[in-house]
């Protein structure tokens, strides 16, 4: 574009002269100041090189030069309105609805309390609040829906940031081996290591579990990269029925305390220490794009998430 046509703004402004016959009444309509007002049409008269007003204390008047450049910014001015309501129309859309994938301790434990408040807190702006959709997945399948743009914001688990998104720390979490109550590490003095945890048949998340992947890290930095670690004794694909197959006797299992602290306050599950093991973990808002989600609800709701978070419980 010629560096001699003006700007929109600048456009707008001189059209408003010419709809109103003064400075001051375009500078009132376009909400600056008539010195504003005035110093943007000298720069604009400067930009394309002609007078374009001849001013008075009755008004000012558009030149013959000014008159041509009013109908041909016209139709300019008419196309950047209609651009300016899609632009509003796609902004409203988006505001009306947002979507969701979170890991499923995220989705169980945490998420519920984060759409409440992000409600609440539309309501007391006198926002309309959007209608949320929530998918609730293993981590790894999380991430892949943000990726793929499936969700417009993401939550998971694990020992690092999904690779290719951006991410944010909103909460942390503390993993526990759980049993039985009559299991025999919950009767026994010495303590559980980490080397015997390994090599123990665990009631396991299946792939791509954020929880499955923050105990197999944590094991290889207490232990070194050539731990083996045990087949597990059995494989299944939520936290509810991990938890259940440990209450019916399947075997020790590695959970979020935000999904047992319940069940471990019952006395119906055992939390059990393994001393030398760093058990703690991040979790995290993901997204496709920018440094932040984009403006609007998957903002706000990460903005939310950071505020209530959720503390290390004690391990």
């Amino acid at each position: 574009m010629s560096p001699h046509v003006p700007d929109l703004a600048a456009l707008e402004l001189f059209a408003a002269v010419a709809r109103y016959g003064s400075i001051g009444a375009a500078a009132r309509h376009t909400g600056i100041t008539q010195q504003a007002a005035s110093a943007r049409l000298r720069a604009m008269e400067a930009q394309v090189g002609a007078a374009l007003l001849d001013r008075d204390p009755r008004g000012s008047r558009l030149t013959p030069a000014g008159a041509l450049l009013v109908d041909w910014a016209a139709p300019l001015l008419a196309q950047a309105g209609e651009l300016d309501s899609g632009i509003a129309s796609l902004r409203r859309a988006r505001d009306a609805q947002l979507r969701v994938a979170a890991s499923l301790t995220v989705a169980e434990h945490l998420l519920p309390a984060w759409l409440v408040a992000l409600r609440d807190e539309y309501e007391q702006a006198g926002r309309q609040a959007a209608e949320i959709t929530l998918v609730a997945a293993n981590s790894e399948a999380a991430a892949a829906l943000v990726a793929e743009h499936g969700v417009d914001l993401g939550f998971v688990e694990g020992p690092s940031a999904p690779r290719g998104l951006r991410s944010r720390v909103v909460a942390a979490d503390r993993l526990a081996v759980v049993v039985r109550p009559d299991h025999p590490w919950a009767r026994r003095r010495s303590p559980v290591r980490p080397a015997e945890l390994a090599g123990t048949p665990l009631v396991e998340r299946e792939e791509g579990s954020g929880t499955r992947q923050a105990l197999r890290a944590a094991l290889t930095a207490c232990l070194g990269g050539g731990t083996q670690l045990a087949a597990p004794a059995l494989r299944l694909s939520t936290t509810t029925a991990v938890r259940q197959a440990v209450r019916a006797g399947a075997g020790p299992a590695v959970l979020s305390l935000l999904a047992v602290r319940e069940n471990v306050a019952a006395g119906l599950l055992a939390v059990i220490p393994v001393p030398g093991l760093d058990l703690g973990r991040r979790l995290r808002a993901v997204w496709v794009g920018g440094a932040q989600p984009p403006a609007g609800p998957a903002r706000d709701l990460m903005a939310v998430a950071i505020r209530l978070g959720a503390p290390p419980e004690p391990g």
